[in-house]
């Protein structure tokens, strides 16, 4: 094989090879020189340990330098959300932190007053932390007032459902700061004010009244969203064993007034229960659930996770002077509804007949 031959190294002469020609230059240089020149070779390895030396000395601040570029990164990007926030305040000429006139409009407890609704209408199209900074007054007013909304309500829902309790106001109210990490919408703040009603105010278990108040967008509703398992499990199996009961309830003439008005009059329950199932397929199975059949009669309501109901007002509706009793007649219309969920997921003992049997059947 004369080939592979003529491709072998030849014997080392006394000319230096340039230690270019490797792919290591320190590596190869070394050896190189190891075999070619006649100098001690302790020097050598004291000359390839301070190269070593040196290149990793490079290479920390190499890692060094990154570090620090990431650190200025952070700083260059706190200091730019600084600038963000101060923005307004240096461009802003116009007096707007001082306070919206009312208008010779007294702020009253039994309503909303426009200047909460225009703060909100406001906060939905400058949704920044810097504003809401530079309009803090008109905000806490803005709060105050719905607060006190909030806590008029809260005596006209107690005339409805009696189980519902005089809560401190901060139980009921949701705050507008959004939690971006879990949300696809990046805006600090939501652009409403809400409020949920229920045994334990807006946490707990139970079944409740919610009022959502934004110009545009305010509805009045209530029900169970996304209960736990336990519950959506005693959901299902009420539906399965006592058809009956949630038909009754359904065909409530209040509640069909107040959230399915479209419905035919002389439609049965079985049309309010389609318009019903359309209303919760947010996060509905596509499958039925396990241990029922697809021929299952109410196949469609077992599906569901969340049991709610809502429907549209006029944010206008809330700064008029009969808002309260607005607000009463629709949540006469929920109060059978919230009170047959909360005996289906928490039964009152001795009072929820049906339930009881249920439990006592599982226990068996």
């Amino acid at each position: 094989m004369p080939s592979r031959k003529r491709s072998a190294p030849e014997p080392s002469t006394n000319r230096r090879r340039s230690g270019r020609l490797s792919t290591s230059a320190q590596k190869s240089s070394y050896f190189e020189d190891s075999d070619s020149d006649n100098k001690a070779p302790a020097k050598k390895p004291r000359r390839a340990s301070g190269q070593r030396k040196s290149v990793s000395k490079q290479a920390d601040e190499d890692q060094y330098e990154e570090d620090t570029a990431d650190e200025d990164h952070e700083e260059v990007d706190d200091e730019a959300d600084e600038d963000d926030d101060d923005a307004p305040r240096k461009v802003e000429i116009i007096p707007l932190i001082k306070m919206r006139d009312t208008g010779g409009v007294e702020y009253e407890d039994n309503k909303i007053h426009k200047n909460t609704l225009l703060f909100l209408k406001d906060l939905k199209a400058n949704n920044q932390r810097s504003w809401l900074k530079s309009h803090d007054d008109e905000y806490r007013r803005a709060l105050k007032d719905w607060e006190s909304f909030v806590e008029a309500t809260t005596q006209t829902l107690i005339e409805v459902d009696e189980t519902i309790p005089e809560l401190p106001v901060k139980d009921v109210i949701f705050r507008i700061y959004r939690d971006v990490r879990f949300s696809k919408i990046k805006t600090p703040y939501k652009p409403h004010f809400s409020a949920a009603w229920s045994r334990t105010g807006r946490k707990g278990p139970y079944a409740c009244y919610y009022i959502h108040c934004e110009p545009g967008s305010s509805f009045i509703g209530g029900g169970l969203w996304h209960p736990e398992a336990e519950f959506i499990h005693k959901l299902r199996r009420s539906i399965d064993r006592h058809p009956d009961r949630w038909r009754r309830t359904f065909d409530d003439p209040l509640f069909r007034r107040a959230f399915f008005p479209n419905v035919k009059a002389n439609a049965g329950p079985e049309a309010v229960i389609k318009a019903f199932v359309q209303k919760n397929q947010e996060n509905a199975l596509k499958k039925r659930p396990m241990g029922y059949e697809t021929t299952h009669r109410d196949i469609e309501l077992l599906k569901l996770r969340n049991y709610t109901v809502g429907t549209k007002i006029d944010a206008d509706m809330l700064a008029k002077n009969t808002a309260q009793d607005k607000v009463k007649d629709i949540m006469r219309g929920l109060a059978g509804f919230v009170s047959f969920l909360n005996s289906v997921i928490m039964p009152d003992l001795g009072v929820d007949d049906e339930s009881s049997e249920d439990e006592e059947d599982d226990g068996e």
